[in-house]
Parts: structure tokens; C-alpha cells; sequence
């Protein structure tokens, strides 16, 4: 195994990916000759060159319209976005155009994109620049979600989204860019709709998405010393959904916590918890919980935007009340 930071990870991704495929091209703002806002293209342009690595103009409704056409003509590209919040400049492309030519055209056409958008708030980004969007665009059939959550994640499902036949939406936490983790030296990729066991547990579930893994992990740590053993699950991926694990845990727990740092409301939380109630809601000895951003646009002030964003505290917090 190696040490590498989460946006290195990336990069190597990207790097042995478009070794493997020629066909495979990056765009976005910034990519090439800076190596891309957080790094994570550092060294591509110089190796693949400007025909494979393109800096775009400040475009996203041009660039990604321009990635679904490549995408229908036999190339595979893999466009960034500067922020997840710009999806939505670059809305109907997405999701009146890449999400459903495959269903309108009768499965004769297909659009192997994958959109890579930091997300997550902490840095002072202010409320254009720092949402979690995941929530907004699974909503929309045709497209599938990744959430990755540490280094070995974001690059075994990376290669997973570039390879996939459909429009991907690659979610990677712009708080997690520069944090180090353990990776090993070759990492296939990883399977959509396989959820990951992150931690085993007999009291409590908690479903995590990206960030909020880790710092699940560490508020089910606290927890156990407290006699309190949290099931963490990494969801990995929103769409498709890992519901059957998920069931399973539930039924050995009978408790359901959801931590995810999009909105509070129509959110990732809302959406499983109604999902798993559906389904198992006899074997759940409480309501579901919720642990997400509350619903307010997130400030630029760091004094202000701490106290929304979802934490390890809040995890604590809220499972502690399933136990008084």
C-alpha cells in the first residue's frame, strides 16, 4: 500500500484511464496548463496533450453541451466542474439532454460522460459555491451518482464512471482533496450499487455519503466507548442504490440514521428513510434519523458556515438520542 492525498487519487485515476483508452478526453475549467482548481488533473496536459486535455472556456451550459455531443460520437469524456453548484448552469444539458437520449432513442445511442463536481461546504465559498447537489440530480432517471469517500473509493469508482456506458455525476468532496489516506498500489475498480461495509455494528445503522463516512467513523468510535456499536455503511453510490444492504442492516439493528451534507429537505435522508420504512418498517424500533445541511444557504462567514455544516458532532448527537 501507499499514502496519497485524496486528489492525487483522482489524478491517477484519470491518468491510467486515458493510458488505457485513447478515446477518453478531459475538459473543463482550468484542467490543463494549472492542473485544475484542486490539482487533480496535475501533469495530464503535459503528458496526453491539448487534444485530450482541454481548458474551456467559463461555459458550462457550452462545455458539457460540447461533452454530450463527443459522448454520442464515439469519444469518452470526462468534464469538470468547478463547483457541483454550476450544474445547474449547465441543467438542461444534463438532465433534458445526457440523461434521456438513451430511453428517447431506443437504447440506439448512449452518452458515456462522466461529470466530475466538487461538492461540500468549509472552505468560506459562500452559498453559490458550496451546496451539495446530489440530492437535486438524483431525482432524474438516466443519470447514476457517485459519492465517494476516501482516496481508494474516489479512484476504484472513478474508473468505474469512466467506463460505464451511461451519463455518470462523479460528487468528490472538496474538503477530502488534500487529506491523506492509505490506497492500495493497484485499484481496480469498484462495482456501482455495491455498498461498503465501513464499519460492523448491532445497535444502530448509519448510512453515510462521501465526507460523512469518516466522520461517522469517528463519532461511532466515541459511541462504542459509550457501549453503543454503529453499523456504518458507505453508500458509495445514490443511483444505482445498495438498498438491500442497507435492509439487512436495518433488520439486525432496527435503528436508521442517514448523514449526508446535501440539504435537510427532498434530501438524500428523506429519500432512504421513506425507502427503507417502506419496505422493513416492522423491524424499525424508531423513526428514522437524519443528519444533513439545515435549510438555509450557506454563508460566507467561516463563524456562521461551521455551525451548519454536518459533522462528527451532530452524528454523535443525534444517535445518542435513539439510546436515552
Amino acid at each position: 500500500m501507499k499514502e496519497i492525498t485524496y486528489a492525487q487519487a483522482v489524478c491517477e485515476a484519470l491518468d491510467e484511464e486515458m493510458a488505457r483508452d485513447e478515446n477518453i478526453v478531459l475538459l473543463g475549467e482550468d484542467v490543463g496548463f494549472i492542473g485544475g482548481n484542486f490539482k487533480t488533473s496535475v501533469g495530464l496536459l503535459e503528458k496526453y496533450g491539448d487534444l485530450r486535455v482541454k481548458d474551456t472556456p467559463i461555459s458550462e451550459a457550452g462545455f458539457v453541451g460540447m461533452g454530450v455531443g463527443m459522448a454520442l460520437t464515439g469519444l469518452r469524456p470526462v468534464i469538470e466542474l468547478m463547483f457541483s453548484d454550476f450544474l445547474l448552469v449547465a441543467a438542461d444539458q444534463v438532465i433534458n439532454q445526457a440523461a434521456k437520449i438513451r430511453y428517447m432513442s431506443g437504447g440506439q445511442a448512449t452518452v458515456p460522460m462522466t461529470i466530475r463536481c466538487p461538492i461540500g461546504a468549509g472552505r468560506s465559498s459562500a452559498a453559490q459555491h458550496s451546496q451539495s447537489m446530489q440530492a437535486m440530480v438524483a431525482q432524474f432517471p438516466g443519470i447514476k451518482i457517485a459519492v465517494p469517500s476516501t482516496a481508494q473509493e474516489v479512484k476504484g469508482l472513478l474508473k468505474t464512471a469512466i467506463r460505464d456506458n451511461d451519463p455518470v455525476i462523479f460528487f468528490e468532496h472538496k474538503m477530502e482533496y488534500n487529506k491523506k489516506f492509505s490506497i492500495d498500489d493497484d485499484v481496480e475498480p469498484i462495482p456501482f450499487g455495491k455498498a461498503r461495509i465501513a464499519r460492523e455494528g448491532k445497535d444502530i445503522t448509519i448510512v453515510a455519503t462521501s465526507s460523512m463516512v469518516m466522520k461517522s467513523e469517528k463519532a461511532a468510535e466515541r459511541l462504542a466507548k459509550e457501549g453503543i456499536d454503529c453499523e456504518v455503511i458507505d453508500l458509495r453510490t445514490i443511483v444505482p442504490f445498495d438498498r438491500q444492504t442497507v435492509i439487512e442492516s436495518v433488520k439486525k439493528t432496527g435503528k436508521l440514521v442517514v448523514a449526508d451534507e446535501a440539504y435537510e429537505r427532498c434530501g438524500i435522508g428523506a429519500e432512504i428513510a421513506a425507502d427503507i420504512a417502506e419496505d422493513i418498517f416492522y423491524y424499525l424500533d424508531a423513526p428514522c434519523g437524519r443528519v444533513a445541511n439545515p435549510n438555509v444557504p450557506l454563508p460566507f462567514s467561516p463563524a456562521l458556515e461551521f455551525p451548519l455544516i454536518p459533522s462528527e458532532e451532530k452524528v454523535y448527537e443525534k444517535v445518542k438520542t435513539y439510546f436515552k
